[in-house]
């Protein structure tokens, strides 16, 4: 006889990412047992019938949510999508995950889905992820929360969360072989047409300045990225900036989340990043070139930050057929 089906509840809340709301349906709907069997009945669960989705705040459409929010309190695993203003969750939500939880279920965020987990207090003292341009809100607003800013998922066996859009189905993906092992995985991860594994610590490759920081700082901000080759200093971020050391670093702290010094690192890191993208030069002439000094640095840096090396880097990023730069 049939084991009964893993009961995945996807939350669809009002201002749902609509890409956040499908992944886990179609990765857990895509999955087939080696006798042609279905491991998982989905459930998109909401508190009204029809629910505004969202990108980026904007309303979009419209979809039908076929299941009332009670039905996930039966759920095996309930999957919290990203949502337009995540920090505003419903009680009846953070209610129904807070059950779950005592109950021993699964509770998975995708995106900015990670704040609703937060706010329940599932995430108090474990790491966690989420996209990298929400990550300093998330660690301002919940500082009891691990906030991991660089990691595609994070899990620890009874509560997951995952990095922004796309990553989302890697951790679905790694729920599944977790559930039912590599070949299977293999077989749904072919089916979405999607590469069958990364690594949940293969690092977000970020490029941008995260949110909240167009403050006091942007100009020095701007600074850096046109001069992070240069063998700077704090003294020489604080003088641009017209303040004191210990100044500086506490407004680095509130306005970026990180330090003086390992903001310039990353820049630091995307330079060499758009050095190895878009030119043919040498792994030691990049390093020189993007302020690392070094090639053992700066592999030592990728294999930190990005755990990958500049080759591999390279060889998945490279845009091929370029120039080297004189």
């Amino acid at each position: 006889m049939a084991a009964d089906p893993h009961v995945v509840a996807v939350l669809a809340l009002d201002g749902v990412v609509g890409f956040d709301l499908a992944v886990p349906c179609q990765v857990f709907g895509s999955t087939r047992l080696a006798d042609g069997g279905y491991p998982y009945e989905i459930r998109v669960c909401g508190q009204r019938p029809a629910v505004r989705t969202s990108v980026s705040g904007i309303s979009h459409y419209r979809i039908e949510a076929p299941y009332e929010l009670d039905a996930a309190r039966e759920a095996d695993t309930i999957v919290v999508p990203g949502v337009a203003m995540p920090w505003q969750a419903p009680k009846a939500v953070l209610d129904v995950l807070r059950a779950a939880a005592a109950r021993g279920a699964r509770t998975v965020s995708i995106c900015t889905g990670a704040f609703v987990l937060a706010q329940a207090g599932l995430l108090d003292g474990r790491r966690a992820t989420t996209h990298w341009w929400a990550a300093a809100d998330l660690r301002r607003r919940h500082p009891a929360v691990e906030v991991d800013a660089t990691s595609l998922f994070t899990g620890d066996g009874r509560v997951f969360t995952s990095a922004g859009v796309a990553a989302g189905l890697d951790l679905c993906l790694h729920l599944v072989r977790r559930d039912h092992g590599a070949a299977v995985a293999a077989r749904t991860a072919g089916f979405v047409v999607m590469a069958p594994s990364r690594d949940g610590d293969q690092a977000q490759f970020v490029d941008h300045v995260p949110a909240g920081t167009t403050g006091t700082l942007a100009p020095t901000l701007a600074w850096l990225d046109e001069h992070a080759a240069e063998p700077l200093t704090v003294a020489d971020i604080a003088r641009h900036a017209r303040l004191g050391t210990r100044t500086l670093t506490r407004r680095f702290r509130e306005q970026t989340g990180t330090t003086p010094l390992a903001w310039l690192q990353s820049r630091r890191l995307n330079l060499a990043r758009r050095l190895l993208e878009t030119t043919d030069l040498p792994v030691p002439a990049v390093a020189e070139r993007s302020g690392h000094g070094s090639a053992t640095a700066l592999r030592a840096h990728f294999q930190r930050i990005l755990h990958t090396s500049p080759d591999r880097y390279r060889r998945g990023f490279g845009e091929g057929d370029h120039p080297a730069r004189p």
